[in-house]
């Protein structure tokens, strides 16, 4: 691996440790989603990190609202 790699893969980490339970739910569908097209999570995190972050970030805070 990488330090590039690995340092994604740490991001991924922090990401996933520090998210809340709204945020938890949306990676896990997420996952599901890219599992079911034969990529893994960690795929999508590198290929679109607005899909993993921002979006994840965002959709958790408007159900707070």
């Amino acid at each position: 691996m990488t330090p590039t790699e690995r340092k994604i893969l740490d991001k991924l980490d922090k990401l996933v440790l520090e998210s809340s339970d709204e945020e938890l739910k949306k990676i896990q569908e997420i996952d599901l989603l890219t599992q079911l097209d034969g990529t893994s999570y960690y795929d999508a995190y590198v290929n679109s990190s607005a899909l993993s972050n921002q979006t994840i970030k965002q959709k958790s805070r408007e159900l707070k609202k």
